[in-house]
């Protein structure tokens, strides 16, 4: 804070510490905490609110654990957001690697612009776009054939194919920037002393740059993880009628039926769940919350 003071005055330091705790407050603390209190809270009309039937229990979270199909669904989620990350880690290393030692100076700015014009769509036309492309009839299938890699259309819509498929082009981004970041900042001679001692270029990686790379990889895993298994769009989009997200359980109990309390008790949940994500990843690579944050 005196760092604050000193570099921006006192007015100028008030107004960002008043914007911060507004933004904390307003629209994530108490948000928050009023679904946090409704998830304990029955389904009740109008008039038997705050009557003698609203009391507070755990019926909410019962009824998660008593619906078969609701766990099924969670774990799905939760495996399969998993499996996101790991791909946008797959894809994202190798190119954050290039953009930030082997690439030149000069053409980065470039690279990093072309790799960001698709997030000037909105995710619901992109995920359009998919549904489009991943058609029985759409353009993959129809390149596949014409190239001869397969003999007849792939149903990409059947399944949790297509929805990986829409989560890993929507959030490799968010795994590539940290990425990128922590590589980066590693001393390029370090790697040319492994080269020159021998190494080879698996091991480098292995021993020299991931280690280095480590808040990075903590802080892409965690985002990427989190967006995946909260995304409604392109599960809504590009799910078929065997593949389920959490998400749109709670957007049915919310919206469809109405009950916001139960609904609430699933958010919570899944937010339970991310919680401990972030926990388990921050052990693996035993790295704290300043560094992810960095």
């Amino acid at each position: 804070m005196s760092e604050l003071l000193r570099r921006y005055g006192a007015p100028l330091t008030a107004t960002f510490a008043a914007l911060t705790a507004f933004w904390l407050l307003a629209l994530v603390v108490l948000p928050y905490l009023y679904l946090f209190e409704n998830s304990f809270r029955p389904y009740l009309p109008v008039v038997d609110m705050g009557g003698p039937k609203d009391v507070y229990s755990l019926d909410n979270y019962l009824t998660f654990f008593q619906t078969e199909i609701h766990i099924r669904v969670f774990f799905w989620t939760i495996l399969y957001s998993s499996i996101v990350t790991v791909l946008c880690f797959a894809i994202a290393y190798p190119l954050a690697y290039y953009l930030s030692k082997v690439a030149k100076s000069a053409v980065v700015p470039t690279l990093f612009l072309l790799l960001l014009i698709p997030l000037w769509v909105s995710e619901i036309l992109r995920s359009f776009a998919w549904f489009i492309i991943l058609a029985l009839k759409g353009p993959l299938n129809y390149g596949l054939l014409g190239l001869g890699i397969i003999d007849q259309p792939v149903r990409w819509l059947s399944g949790f194919r297509s929805i990986i498929i829409g989560l890993v082009y929507t959030y490799v981004l968010f795994m590539l920037f940290p990425l990128y970041n922590a590589i980066q900042s590693l001393d390029t001679n370090q790697i040319e002393a492994a080269e020159d001692l021998g190494s080879p270029w698996w091991r480098t990686h292995w021993r020299v740059i991931l280690p280095h790379s480590k808040p990075g990889i903590a802080s892409g895993a965690v985002t990427v993880f989190m967006l995946s298994a909260g995304s409604i769009l392109v599960p809504t989009l590009l799910a078929s009628t065997t593949s389920r997200w959490f998400t749109e359980i709670i957007q049915q109990w919310m919206f469809e039926s109405q009950d916001w309390n139960t609904g609430s008790a699933y958010a919570f949940l899944l937010m339970l769940l991310c919680t401990v994500f972030v926990t388990v990843m921050m052990r693996v690579f035993r790295v704290s919350l300043a560094d992810i944050a960095k």
